[in-house]
Parts: structure tokens; C-alpha cells; sequence
């Protein structure tokens, strides 16, 4: 009897929670490691450390496994490419990573697909900038097409002064131009796609960002319109399709009610996602789970919600010791589950999140109040002010 090899490429917290899905399914998974203390290396018995810029790197990692797949989505692709001419099962596969390297590869695609986009354009000077500003109005947004997430590559642009500031972001080649979109709140709509083309999606959610960050998840999107939501999943499961996506992506929306299809696109992403560690105990499947299945083209599990859930994030605070307030956290809400992904604490750093789902009868504003709570008291070691 066999079971398979798995190679995630990137060892934070998102390697670190497929860890325990991959070890309930008899699955090894090995990591390669940016280093000997990330998220995930003391999650599995084999973490090397490795530079994924490196093809030699990845070409070794890669050896004796069923399918390689990803942390994050920075490794180059042409490399990618050539592990693949030489037999090795990528999931996902260059082709679809594409789209959520480059965001101006994702806004054409986007287009060509006739789906939900805001007005944009690629723009490879200050001039070009002011051009686009001056046409769709004023306030825009200017992103870099490459690397950005958690709101890093991004300036929101209200005038031509703004725009001849930002001259210096040129200096890496054409960036990427959109009108500032006027929505009510920011949705995520969470699919998952096998190679031989089974594909799911989790009931649409409402994501809360704080200075680009995702805070909180309320899953699923309350009072959110049943076309727009249909219209949502139906989307990101197009993609999904139409790029041969493999594993779990995400779809970030701007919802627009009364606007077009009642949302726009903002960004993909090709691997599980902030927005969806809510499944991990509020869905009959969890998307580290699926993510997994996926890659492996086993049938899909259930995206069945198991009631209404809230997921809060938190993040490095005045609490250096977290293990000290986990007596006094699981105290004050015993139905919270606390997820912590092991690293050192920095301010504004990702490290872990909290979910709860409702019992009978509670409301939504409940639930948050307990995630909040638990939350501050293992960020700062104090409570939450309600």
C-alpha cells in the first residue's frame, strides 16, 4: 500500500494547515522551507530549506513526489515549465498561475471572458498615468502587476499631483491602472477545481479589511442578494474552468448593488486563501482539505456551511508570550477554535486566527463579539472593548 507524496513550495501558514489534513488522509507532505523557523517547517517530518528561485532547488525537491504544489504563488514560472517537460505533476499548472502573478494578465483575461471588471489599463508612464486618471476620474488606483498582496503594491491616486508622484514606480516597468471602485462591502468567493475538471465552490462570504489586510470573514455573506451571490460562485467556477485552475482559488469581489452584475473582480488568488479558513470548522470540507484532493484529482468533498461562522485574524500586538493568555482566551468563549501558525511576533504580522460558528439562535453581531474577544486576549493579553 502507497500513499502519496505531496511538495508544497513555501513554508508559511497556509503548508502549516495542510499539515494535519494530509496527515488524516495518510498523505506525506514535505515542505520546502525558506528557512529552519517558518510557519510550517515544525509541522512535518521533512521541511529542507531552500531558495524556490532556484531551479536546481526546486528540481531536487521535487524528486520522488506525486505533485508539487504552492504556498504562495512567486515561484518563476518558467521554471515551473521546465520541471514539467521533465515529468513533474505541477498543480496548478503555469498556464493558470499566470493570472495571479500578473495582475495585467488577470485584468485581459477578465475582459476576454466578458466578466465583471473595473475600468483599467496598462500604463507605462507618469503621462499615460494622468491620461487614464484624467478619462475615468478622479480618485484611481495604481498597482504593481507583480508581488503585491495584503496591501503592499498598491497607492490610491486622487489627482495629477498624485500621479506625478508616483514616477518612481515606474522604474520596474508598465503598471497597472484602475478606477477606484465605489462599493458597499468587499466579498470572496472560494472554489475548488481538479485536473479532470470537478470543481466546487463555498457559499459566497463578506470579507472586513483593515489597511489592506483581511480582518474578519462572515461566512456565509449576510443579507448579500441570492443573484449576486449565484452570479459570484458561477463566476470564480468559470475561471476556474476557462484557466485550468487546479486546487483552491479565491476570487476577491467588490460588491456594486444595483451596478452592473452586483459586483466586480478585484483580485485571484491560486492556492487556499485568508478568506477561507473559516472552512476549517465552519464547512463540511476545509480548503486545506480540498486543496489537497484537488491537486491529487480525488473526488471533491462537501462545501456544505455548517452554520453561520466568523473568522477573525489576529495579528502581532503588545502580547510577545501568546501561550501565556491562552488560559484566560479559551476560557472566555469555550465554542471559539484558536488557530496559531507558530511564528515570532512582530506588529501587523499575520499569526494566527480564530473561528466560531453559531449555535442556535445567535446572531452574527454575537458571534463577532466572541471572535474579537478572543482574539485581543491573545494578541495584547487583554480583553476586547466591545
Amino acid at each position: 500500500m502507497s500513499f502519496p507524496k505531496i511538495g508544497v513550495i513555501g513554508g508559511g501558514q497556509l503548508a502549516r494547515m495542510m499539515a494535519p489534513e494530509a496527515l488524516n488522509l495518510g498523505f506525506e507532505l514535505h515542505i520546502l522551507a525558506e528557512g529552519p523557523e517558518v510557519s510550517a517547517a515544525r509541522s512535518v517530518p521533512d521541511a529542507p530549506v531552500g531558495d524556490y528561485k532556484d531551479l536546481d532547488t526546486l528540481r531536487a525537491f521535487a524528486r520522488g513526489k506525486d505533485v508539487v504544489t504552492f504556498d504562495h504563488e512567486h515561484v518563476p514560472n518558467e521554471f515551473l515549465t521546465t520541471l514539467i517537460n521533465e515529468g513533474v505533476n505541477i498543480q496548478p499548472r503555469p498556464a493558470a498561475l499566470i493570472h495571479a502573478q500578473d495582475k495585467l494578465v488577470m485584468r485581459e483575461a477578465i475582459e476576454r471572458l466578458g466578466l465583471p471588471n473595473p475600468a483599467w489599463a496598462k500604463v507605462e508612464n507618469v503621462e499615460e498615468l494622468i491620461s487614464f486618471g484624467e478619462q475615468t476620474g478622479w480618485p484611481i488606483v495604481l498597482k504593481t502587476p507583480r508581488g503585491g498582496y495584503d496591501g503592499k503594491g498598491v497607492r490610491m491616486l486622487d489627482s495629477i499631483q498624485d500621479a506625478k508622484d508616483a514616477a518612481d514606480w515606474f522604474a520596474n516597468g508598465p503598471l497597472l491602472a484602475e478606477d477606484k471602485v465605489d462599493f458597499s462591502r468587499e466579498l470572496s468567493a472560494l472554489v475548488a477545481r481538479t485536473p479532470s475538471g470537478e470543481a466546487k465552490a463555498w457559499p459566497v462570504v463578506h470579507t472586513i479589511q483593515v489597511d489592506g489586510v483581511c480582518d474578519e470573514v462572515i461566512a456565509p455573506a449576510q443579507d448579500l442578494d441570492e443573484a449576486t451571490a449565484r452570479s459570484a460562485a458561477e463566476a470564480a467556477l468559470r475561471i476556474a474552468n476557462e484557466f485550468g485552475v487546479t486546487g483552491v482559488m479565491a476570487a476577491e469581489l467588490f460588491e456594486t448593488p444595483g451596478q452592473g452584475a452586483g459586483y466586480v473582480i478585484n483580485e485571484l488568488a491560486m492556492r487556499p486563501h485568508n478568506t477561507g479558513h473559516w472552512t476549517m470548522n465552519g464547512s463540511v470540507t476545509s480548503q486545506f482539505e480540498q486543496h489537497l484532493r484537488a491537486v491529487l484529482d480525488l473526488p471533491l468533498g462537501d462545501t456544505r456551511e455548517l452554520g453561520v461562522t466568523v473568522m477573525k485574524n489576529y495579528l502581532g500586538g503588545a502580547n510577545q508570550d501568546l501561550y501565556s493568555a491562552f488560559s484566560a482566551a479559551l476560557a472566555a468563549a469555550p465554542e471559539v477554535k484558536v488557530h496559531a501558525y507558530g511564528k515570532s511576533v512582530r506588529p501587523g504580522r499575520k499569526i494566527g486566527h480564530v473561528n466560531v460558528v453559531a449555535n442556535a439562535g445567535q446572531t452574527v453581531d454575537e458571534l463577532r463579539v466572541q471572535a474579537n474577544k478572543v482574539a485581543a486576549l491573545i494578541r495584547d493579553g487583554v480583553d476586547a472593548k466591545n
